[in-house]
C-alpha cells in the first residue's frame, strides 16, 4: 500500500506534547471514535515497542513498517484484517499525526485470509438460548435476532432512533458511516415501551441530581448546546452507574458496554446444553435454519 499526500485539510498537533498525545489530538480533531482511538494507539505503541524505542517514528524508513507488519502476519499468526488495522494506524501515524511521506509502497508479507464458515442455528435453538436470558440483556439479543442490528448498533441506540408509530428503528453511523433502518421485531415492542417510559423516569431523577447529560456528536453539541440533557438523545440501553467520560471528564449514563450481553449470551449459551461456538454475531446471521 502507498503512503500518499492527504487531501484533506492539514492539522498540526502541539509540539510540545508527548507523541502519543500529539495522535490522540489529531485523532479526536478528525472526529475518529474512540474505539478506534485505542485502537491505533495501541498499534503505534506495538510499532514503537518492536523496534525498542530506539528510532523515533519520524526518522523510520519503509523498511521499519514491513518489517513490524512481515512480523504480525509470520510470527504473531494475526489475521489479514488485523494486519490491515495494523497498517492503517501507521499510514495514520505518518502521514496525520507526522505529516511525513514514505516513498513507494509498502509491501509486508501478507496474512493470509480465511473465511470461516458461518454458524447456523435453528430457529428452536435460538428459543431455547434466549429462554435463559432476561431483561436488558433478552431484548438486545431480541433486536440483534428480530431486527438484524449489530452489537454495536443495538448499544448505541437512543431513544429518537425509535419510531414505534411507523415500526422503524434508524440507525446513524452504522458501518461504512451510513446510515439504514429496520423494521421493529413485534416481539418485543412493547418491552421497548416499558424500557423507554422507565428511562424517562430515571432521566428526570438525573436532572434533578445536576447530572442527565450523554455523549453526542461534537456538531451537534455546537449547534445545540442543551441537546446532550434532552431525553431524546439518552441511550435506551444505559449503564446502571454513572461514569466519567474519559474524553470529556463529564460525569454521564454511558450506554451499557456489550461485553455484558456477551457474557449473557456465552452463560445462556452453556446453560441450554448447545454445543456450537455461538456468539451475538450469530444471532444476526441470516442463515437462521427452520
Amino acid at each position: 500500500m502507498e503512503l500518499r499526500d492527504n487531501p484533506q485539510p492539514k492539522f498540526i498537533p502541539d509540539q510540545d506534547l508527548k507523541l502519543m498525545d500529539q495522535v490522540r489530538q489529531v485523532l479526536r480533531y478528525h472526529h475518529y471514535s474512540y474505539r478506534t482511538e485505542q485502537a491505533y494507539c495501541n498499534w503505534i505503541i506495538r510499532f514503537i515497542k518492536y523496534h525498542r524505542g530506539k528510532t523515533y517514528p519520524s526518522k523510520m524508513e519503509k523498511q521499519k513498517l514491513e518489517s513490524f507488519l512481515s512480523h504480525l502476519a509470520t510470527k504473531q499468526k494475526v489475521s489479514a484484517a488485523t494486519q490491515r488495522q495494523a497498517m492503517n494506524s501507521l499510514i495514520f501515524l505518518y502521514q496525520r499525526a507526522l505529516d511525513k511521506r514514505v516513498e513507494g509502497k509498502i509491501e509486508p508479507v501478507k496474512a493470509k485470509k480465511h473465511k470461516a464458515l458461518p454458524v447456523v442455528m435453528t430457529k428452536d435453538a435460538v428459543r431455547t438460548v434466549f429462554s435463559y436470558m432476561h431483561g436488558k440483556h433478552k431484548m438486545i439479543a431480541g433486536l440483534l435476532y428480530g431486527g438484524g442490528l449489530r452489537l454495536m448498533e443495538c448499544t448505541r441506540l437512543r431513544i429518537n432512533d425509535l419510531d414505534f408509530a411507523r415500526d422503524q428503528i434508524y440507525i446513524r453511523g452504522s458501518k461504512g458511516a451510513k446510515d439504514r433502518t429496520k423494521l421493529f421485531p413485534q416481539s418485543i415492542k412493547e418491552q421497548l415501551r416499558v424500557q423507554v417510559d422507565q428511562l424517562n423516569v430515571l432521566h428526570d431523577e438525573d436532572l434533578v441530581q445536576g447530572y442527565g447529560e450523554t455523549n453526542i456528536p461534537l456538531s451537534l453539541m455546537r449547534k445545540y448546546p442543551s441537546a446532550s440533557r434532552e431525553f431524546i438523545w439518552q441511550f435506551v440501553f444505559q449503564s446502571k452507574k454513572l461514569s466519567r467520560d474519559s474524553r470529556s471528564g463529564v460525569l454521564r449514563r454511558h450506554h451499557t458496554f456489550e461485553s455484558g450481553l456477551q457474557k449473557a449470551v456465552r452463560k445462556a449459551v452453556l446453560q441450554s446444553g448447545i454445543t456450537k461456538r455461538v456468539s451475538c454475531h450469530t444471532f444476526c446471521n441470516p442463515f437462521i435454519g427452520k
